[in-house]
């Protein structure tokens, strides 16, 4: 029997899918809008890439999903759940509120339940006082009733992780099991502010992440699919549909990551840079050994500063409905602004009123779209300095994140990748693969399942060498236990962070494995 897989991803402006064979070719792919309920738009796409394929639904085996559902939440304010806010380290931090630099309106709607407790360690392990449970005890009590959602964050959770684990169990015995509890330790590193905001937002999108679950396994159900389900993290690797409720915050940036994934898989290549054009970005990447380069900096999600592991991107405000406003003195402007998915009916080749960057592009005679004589009209010599200045910023942006003078491969890819030419500089070469339009599908399609562990280790007890090999050998497992194949296993990232003022020469280890989904695993299937 065949074993076929779906990939889909959700922008603001396209839902794209793809369906792919054994050798993950594809068979199908689309681009339909993206819905309010966005759900729809799954089921949409979905539907038409397996009518068009025309294979055995009892063959699907496996489906994964990339969304913004998080992003969006956290961005427009929407869907939030509605939180408690636990930070132990009274009275240490009582200085810095929970919260502090947060922008205003997201301020009110997360920050109505905040406590700061007495506890937390030292950044040596020690204790800086005793966990107070009984004032644990009585928030549970306060807010039993009153929120979904609990973020618990500890100083130095990452060196010791007990008051927190203990908090946890705490609020568990009051609220239930129904209440989402966020632990830092699990979502963030070192950096109590930015560690503690990345487990506040990952506590307030855990409801998001459950509507998009639901709603992409009833997509598969309608369709008479009974397929393993896997959500887009990140790293470019691919987490359960527990994991990702447990940890929606891990997929904010899985669009990005999935398209630079897919361009990796299309062009064969492993290093490169990657300029993902969708209708209102542009994002520009780095490939390294196929999977994206990570941030070594805080990352703003929402105006909220955070440390958790994020893509190294630039976003640009170029896109295909990026809109162009020229003034009567013939100077001009490149968005940021864009028409999005109202291309179809603003873009002047398209019957709209509204110059956008693809009506330069077809004007210029440089993409077929849309009826060019309605851009006819339109002064060229202008037309080329404005197309000029849309590929200097991807130039601009190309040069920032390289790491050296040298030329290096550039591979577009994106449905608003006609906007530019074969040759740009700082390319040792531009490569436009087959299916770039749906890149972002096929790299979360064709993504590995990863396994990451990260523990703190006394060398003089078991030695560097042989803790690094023992983390190894249980980030392989993690990744076998969410579906990956031991025989296709890499370790993808080592991290190992010495903890000087720890006693016995102790150090911090990170280490991920990944590899490709395994055929016959026992996950729970929808």
């Amino acid at each position: 029997m065949a074993i076929y897989r779906i990939g889909i991803d959700v922008g603001g402006t396209h839902t794209d899918a793809v369906l792919l064979d054994e050798q993950n070719e594809v068979l199908s792919e689309t681009k339909a809008s993206t819905t309010e309920d966005v759900a729809t738009g799954i089921y949409n796409a979905m539907h038409k890439i397996i009518e068009e394929a025309n294979v055995p639904r009892e063959e699907i085996k496996f489906a994964m999903l990339g969304t913004t559902h998080c992003t969006n939440a956290i961005v427009e304010r929407k869907r939030l759940n509605k939180i408690a806010v636990v930070r132990i380290g009274a009275p240490a931090t009582l200085a810095v509120k929970p919260l502090i630099g947060v922008p205003e309106e997201l301020r009110e709607k997360l920050g109505k339940y905040v406590y700061i407790v007495r506890g937390g360690h030292e950044f040596d392990g020690r204790e800086i006082v005793a966990l107070d449970e009984h004032h644990l005890y009585k928030i549970a009590e306060e807010v039993k009733g009153e929120i979904d959602s609990v973020a618990i964050t500890s100083v130095f959770s990452p060196v010791s992780q007990a008051h927190e684990q203990r908090a946890s169990e705490i609020f568990r015995e009051v609220l239930g099991e129904n209440v989402a509890i966020s632990l830092s330790a699990e979502i963030g590193s070192v950096g109590l502010l930015e560690r503690e905001n990345a487990t506040i937002l990952n506590a307030s999108v855990v409801n998001v992440a459950k509507t998009a679950a639901d709603g992409f396994i009833n997509a598969l159900k309608s369709e008479g699919i009974d397929a393993k389900v896997f959500f887009g993290q990140n790293d470019g690797t691919l987490m359960s549909v527990d994991y990702a409720v447990r940890y929606p915050i891990f997929t904010v940036a899985c669009g990005p990551t999935n398209s630079l994934r897919g361009a990796s898989y299309l062009s064969d290549l492993s290093d490169a840079i990657v300029v993902d054009v969708g209708g209102t970005t542009s994002d520009v990447g780095v490939l390294v050994q196929s999977f994206p380069r990570e941030s070594s900096l805080a990352v703003e999600i929402g105006g909220a500063r955070t440390n958790f592991r994020m893509p190294d991107l630039i976003s640009i405000g170029l896109g295909g409905g990026t809109i162009i406003r020229i003034s009567d003195e013939g100077s001009f402007t490149i968005g940021p602004d864009s028409v999005g998915y109202r291309l179809p009916e603003k873009s002047l080749i398209f019957g709209g009123d509204t110059l956008t960057t693809t009506d330069v592009v077809v004007a210029l005679g440089k993409a077929e779209l849309g009826d060019p004589s309605n851009v006819a009209h339109l002064d060229k010599a202008l037309l080329e300095k404005v197309y000029y200045g849309m590929v200097e910023l991807v130039e601009e942006a190309i040069d920032k994140m390289k790491t050296s003078a040298d030329p290096v491969p550039v591979i577009l890819v994106g449905g608003g990748s006609i906007l530019l030419p074969g040759e740009l500089k700082g390319a040792s070469e531009v490569i436009r693969p087959q299916h770039s339009g749906v890149a972002n599908a096929i790299g979360s399609a064709i993504s590995q399942v990863s396994g990451q562990i990260e523990k703190i280790y006394v060398l003089d007890e078991i030695g560097r060498e042989a803790a690094i090999e023992l983390a190894k050998e249980q980030a392989k497992n993690e990744a076998v236990n969410a579906g990956a194949n031991p025989d296709s296993l890499v370790i993808v990232d080592i991290e190992d962070v010495p903890l000087a003022y720890l006693p016995g020469n102790a150090t911090r280890i990170r280490v991920k494995a990944a590899g490709e989904l395994a055929a016959d695993h026992k996950a729970v299937t929808i």
